[in-house]
């Protein structure tokens, strides 16, 4: 039996953090940054907004690279139903992080993965539940100082020293970082996408 050729891979996202977890589960890829504005309509689940974002993101490269498998990914924070963004300044990260503050809150990542050539796609998405360690304002400064939230949804990081004001999480950990890996690495085999090196767990 002749094995099916096997295709390049393209992340269309510019985040580090998805970068960074790709790589460190082993596989080769080429990045691309689409240029798509993100949406967010009133009347959309968290759900439905990752998941549209993700397919316009993904779209958008797969229509230039339709030989290659295009993994696009969206995340986003909600608190009490509300979105919460990435913040535009050190201010308003403050006020995020004192928002979530000892309380819980769920993360929502949306996935595509397109391989136009054979007319394949696949969408899904994953949520996950971070409760917060109760913060006070010196914690507050002291973690702002450590890391860059103003790229980052919820205006923390669940990774390195981002960690640290997370009491648990309940489900993908992966998922809150940006990229949800178990449902991930599953997808690509399915589109015949192989690692190049053992998982760097």
């Amino acid at each position: 039996m002749t094995a099916l050729p096997r295709p390049p891979l393209i992340l269309a996202s510019a985040s580090p953090r998805r970068r960074d977890l790709l790589a460190a589960a082993g596989y080769q890829f080429e990045v691309v940054r689409p240029e798509v504005d993100e949406v967010s309509p009133a009347n959309f689940t968290l759900r439905e907004a990752t998941s549209c974002n993700a397919l316009r993101k993904g779209l958008a490269t797969a229509r230039a690279t339709p030989d290659a498998v295009v993994l696009a990914a969206d995340t986003l924070v909600a608190l009490d139903h509300e979105i919460i963004g990435k913040p535009r300044n050190h201010e308003e990260a403050a006020r995020i992080l004192r928002l979530l503050s000892g309380r819980r809150h769920w993360v929502v990542s949306g996935v595509f993965i397109a391989h136009l050539r054979i007319g394949r796609s696949e969408t899904f998405s994953v949520c996950s539940e971070v409760v917060f360690k109760k913060l006070n304002d010196e914690m507050i400064e002291n973690y702002l100082a450590r890391i860059e939230p103003l790229d980052k949804a919820g205006a923390y990081a669940a990774q390195g020293k981002g960690r640290a004001i997370i009491a648990r999480i309940v489900g993908s950990r992966t998922n809150v970082i940006g990229l949800p890996m178990e449902k991930t690495r599953a997808a690509l085999a399915r589109f015949h996408v192989r690692r190049d090196a053992p998982p760097n767990d």
